[in-house]
């Protein structure tokens, strides 16, 4: 990926599998402009998804990862936007590695403290919760009110 991500649209397009495809898009401008609006659309549904996903269980960072690799196809800036992402990961990573048992469980906590208010401003505990026929106030979404 790493010299990938170094080479720019036109670079790209000269290589011989992308030669071919790519060429046929560039020469209509609309065509062209259709193509970049698609992959800006995908590339940008995909990253938005994987940043919604990134303080949950799963894949986060790769499907954020995924949706850049998608825009840098077409955006040179998703490029270096990528290549910046994955030196800031790695780093993080490699520091919380580091890091006493006793930062990684106020990680893992905070982490934690994160999806557990989002799934409660979404209404998960108050839907849980009348699955089991408990109907307490405070389980019940600020965001989405009462169920009745």
């Amino acid at each position: 990926m790493g010299d990938d991500v170094r080479m720019t649209t036109e670079q790209r397009e000269n290589t011989p599998e992308e030669a071919g495809r790519r060429h046929r898009f560039r020469r209509n401008p609309a065509l062209n402009m259709g193509y970049r609006i698609g992959v800006g659309v995908v590339g940008g549904l995909v990253l938005v998804a994987g940043i919604v996903m990134i303080p949950y269980p799963g894949p986060g960072w790769l499907v954020v990862f995924a949706g850049l690799a998608i825009l840098s196809t077409e955006f040179e800036w998703a490029g270096r936007v990528l290549k910046f992402a994955k030196r800031y990961y790695d780093a993080w990573v490699e520091w919380l590695k580091r890091q006493n048992v006793l930062v990684k469980a106020l990680v893992l906590a905070a982490t934690g403290l994160v999806v557990a208010v989002t799934c409660w401003l979404l209404g998960a505990f108050a839907l849980v919760g009348g699955w089991f026929g408990l109907d307490w106030a405070w389980l019940e979404s600020p965001i989405f009110g009462s169920r009745g």
